[in-house]
């Protein structure tokens, strides 16, 4: 990408950028906290992940940070390893580890995944964000921002959070989150349209600053005000010094402990996984459609991982909830993921007490409306109207990632997916053609299809012990490029089942035809090696 191209985009990228940065900071803090890190751990991450894996990365929108998918591992990992510099060299050694998988074209799996599944983890996830969020809006936070699994780090699930914020709402949150949502959906659908000015400054900027105010001059009003413990929570350096100082480095003396190499395989595996389908994902998302070179992907993945765990942060990995952000609010190339990482440490550095003022509630409606774009009622019926081989993945995905977590969810998802595959191998083995012959005898063709597996044993056999007594049967293998042995088996016993039954038998294929062959093995083994 050429210095044109990155001024040329600089109107959209630079406004995206505020927005995936405010989506960013309760996230990469509310992540190190549901896996029990450091929180300025989460916030590294996702400098490193905006900064560095988006200038090497070969994505023009996909964004970098740390991933609710690892907060569980990231969990057990510290409390079983010994202490987190322990859990830093298992970071570096898995960003080594991912870039052999990208040296070793790995980003290939990426593509494996039915587009049905992966239309089913955008909608999960959107349907994920906002109901995580519904708890944050009216101002209950006993869950961190970031835990997106079912059942969370604090003994709830999904929905008891839910219900057990109606208990506790807190009036001010509530009031802010509503003005929140009121600004984003003026500025989105009647402001923007009114000038440049209501396009260079974003909605979501506008509600912050919005909050900011409201928590200032409601300040000591008992009844509207906002608690402390319902803003953010960016650690305040008292200097530079202090601030150096919650830089970490890995505990290299633990390079022998067969614990963290197991560790460092399990975050890579997961962390690549997780990178794929959100450049899978991200891609089907992009207005223009760019297609993202995946093993670049895990070469930028890994270099990123290595330098995070060099300095005390989190793995990180794409991460759709920002991706789709950056794509919702107009980012036109990496610049916008770029600079995201910049203003992380530019905050951090000089204006912490003020991110500190920043309500989650309107931070919730910002990804309320993130979520909405991500899981659209439309594309429930879009989806349905396909038929029940693209919606029963689609629909299981979404499930599972509601009540599971996103891998499981997936895993779900592709389960049925290849089950449905399977379905239509077993339909899909032949065609029959049934007609009368001038003798008086039933005449069947049957047209195998160009590959015919094992999977297709089922569909063949059923179809041919269901052939009546006195009927001719004319079986084309012409088209057939790969006929498996268990079906030539098939064929080798119904022969004896056909003299029986007064069944003519004629094979044809592209050097001869036969008819009544005494054995069907002997026959396809005259044929060309590709049958």
């Amino acid at each position: 990408m050429n210095n044109s191209n990155l001024f040329k985009n600089l109107k959209a990228d630079l406004p995206a950028s505020i927005v995936v940065f405010f989506v960013a900071l309760p996230l990469c803090l509310g992540i190190a906290l549901a896996s029990g890190a450091p929180l300025f751990s989460g916030l590294i991450a996702g400098i490193v992940g905006g900064v560095i894996v988006g200038a090497l990365s070969g994505s023009q929108i996909g964004v970098s940070g740390p991933a609710a998918g690892l907060a569980a591992i990231v969990l057990t990992a510290i409390g079983s390893l010994g202490g987190y510099q322990n859990f830093l060299l298992a970071v570096v050694l898995g960003g080594v580890i991912q870039l052999v998988f990208g040296f070793l074209k790995a980003g290939i799996i990426g593509y494996y995944f039915p587009s049905s599944v992966i239309k089913g983890m955008l909608t999960g996830i959107g349907i994920i964000i906002i109901l995580k969020q519904i708890p944050h809006f009216f101002g209950y936070d006993s869950s961190p921002e970031g835990d997106f699994a079912f059942f969370q780090v604090n003994g709830e699930n999904t929905f008891s959070e839910i219900f057990n914020a109606i208990n506790f709402i807190s009036p001010g949150a509530t009031l802010i989150a509503v003005i929140g949502i009121v600004i984003l959906v003026l500025w989105k659908t009647v402001l923007s349209k009114k000038g440049k000015f209501f396009t260079l400054i974003q909605g979501p900027l506008v509600a912050v600053v919005a909050g900011i105010v409201y928590f200032l001059v409601t300040q000591g009003n008992s009844f509207w005000s906002i608690s402390e413990d319902h803003l953010v929570s960016v650690p305040v350096p008292e200097s530079m010094s202090s601030f150096l100082g919650q830089f970490m480095l890995p505990n290299f003396g633990g390079i022998s402990n067969p614990e963290i190499w197991v560790t460092a395989f399990t975050i890579a595996l997961v962390a690549s996984l997780e990178t794929l389908l959100c450049v899978e994902a991200t891609d089907k998302l992009d207005p223009v459609k760019r297609v993202t070179p995946t093993n670049r992907e895990l070469l930028a993945q890994g270099a990123g991982n290595i330098i995070s765990g060099m300095i005390g942060g989190l793995p990180v990995t794409q991460v759709i909830v920002r991706s789709s952000a950056n794509i919702q609010s107009g980012g036109k190339t990496k610049v916008a993921a770029i600079v995201h990482g910049l203003l992380l440490l530019i905050s951090i550095l000089l204006i912490p007490t003020l991110l500190n003022k920043i309500p989650l509630s309107v931070l919730a409606s910002i990804l309320l409306l993130v979520g909405y774009n991500l899981a659209k009622p439309k594309l429930f019926l879009t989806m349905y109207k396909l038929g029940w081989k693209q919606f029963a993945p689609f629909a299981v995905t979404v499930a599972g990632i509601v009540f599971t977590d996103l891998l499981i969810g997936i895993a779900m998802g592709l389960v049925v997916g290849i089950v449905v595959i399977l379905i239509k191998s077993f339909q899909n083995s032949h065609f029959l053609h049934i007609e009368n012959d001038s003798d008086g005898k039933n005449k069947i063709k049957m047209t195998l299809a160009e590959e015919v597996t094992f999977f297709n044993k089922g569909a063949i056999l059923k179809e041919l012990d269901s052939i009546p007594t006195n009927t001719f049967l004319e079986l084309d293998v012409r088209n057939t490029r790969y006929l498996d042995n268990d079906i030539i088996e098939i064929l080798e016993d119904f022969s004896e089942k056909a003299r029986n039954r007064n069944i003519d038998i004629k094979v044809v294929s592209e050097k001869k035809t036969v008819e009544n062959p005494e054995s069907f093995i002997q026959f396809f083994s005259l044929r060309k090696k590709t049958v």
